[in-house]
């Protein structure tokens, strides 16, 4: 054997070593040893969107709105071609509205939606729609009080529905506020006879050439029930996932505040006549 053979020979006898892999079994009586280089495992499909839309409406979040973004941003890139992110700024008086417009200077896919008043939760949320521009909407809030890598499981189910909403499965929020959101759900659920379960929960994946054809009015919280009714009674296809609801670390909640739950009261009547579901 020549010096270049001998050398090849011990090079393969390494590799071969290097790549051993145990195959089941014996051969007269001794554990059988296969060679062969390594295979790489097969790479789970990634299921993506071709492009979507994360709107997060802000009331006064300062301590939350750079790292809604970062967690929008992350979510985005993995479970979507092309993304931009919608912040919409509803009339913060806390420094919300300066730390966005930072955002959006520093990243070309983060919009900013700005109300000069606080005009409400729904009021923003239509801006938010109304602005996005991609295929698909991910609705969420800046509290960061959901797990946006949850999306997969949404983008998962997508194929078969207009809208994918969320259901949280155990409420990370004080007792009051479940309780009066505990109520506030059984009476729109049975008004408007809505087939989910947590009509609220604001982690709704949206098709958006749907949800911007609905005339959605109301200013307050009273636009998630309007929202799910009015694409019902378009013929929307929804399906209802499970997601996790993490405790608010940073800011304060307003969803429970009397101003919100008054206005709330009155667009369920005139959201209700108009859907034919109340007295005229």
């Amino acid at each position: 054997m020549s010096g270049g053979d001998s050398g090849l020979a011990l090079a393969s006898r390494y590799l071969a070593l290097r790549w051993r892999i145990r195959a089941p079994g014996t051969i007269c009586g001794v554990e059988a040893a296969v060679y062969a280089p390594p295979v790489a495992a097969p790479r789970a499909v990634q299921l993506r969107l071709t492009g979507l839309s994360v709107v997060i409406p802000c009331h006064n979040e300062r301590d939350n709105v750079a790292a809604a973004v970062a967690a929008a941003r992350s979510a985005a890139e993995r479970f979507a071609l092309h993304y931009e992110i919608v912040v919409v700024d509803d009339g913060s008086t806390d420094g919300t509205g300066a730390i966005a417009g930072m955002l959006e200077r520093a990243s070309g896919e983060v919009r900013v939606v700005t109300h000069e008043r606080n005009r409400g939760y729904g009021a923003a949320v239509r801006s938010g729609i109304r602005s996005a521009t991609m295929p698909w909407i991910l609705l969420t809030d800046g509290d960061l009080q959901f797990d946006l890598s949850e999306l997969e499981g949404f983008v998962r189910r997508a194929a078969e529905a207009d809208l994918v909403v969320g259901r949280r499965a155990s409420r990370a929020d004080p007792f009051g506020r479940r309780a009066a959101a505990a109520m506030w759900n059984a009476l729109v659920r049975i008004l408007f006879r809505l087939p989910v379960r947590d009509v609220d929960c604001a982690f709704k994946l949206m098709r958006s050439s749907l949800v911007q054809e609905l005339d959605l009015t109301a200013d307050g919280a009273m636009v998630s029930t309007e929202l799910l009714a009015r694409a019902l009674a378009s013929g929307a296809a929804v399906v209802e996932l499970d997601v996790t609801h993490l405790p608010r670390l940073a800011g304060e909640q307003s969803g429970g505040s009397t101003r919100v739950i008054a206005r709330a009261l009155r667009e369920l009547v005139v959201v209700g006549r108009s859907l034919k579901v109340a007295p005229q």
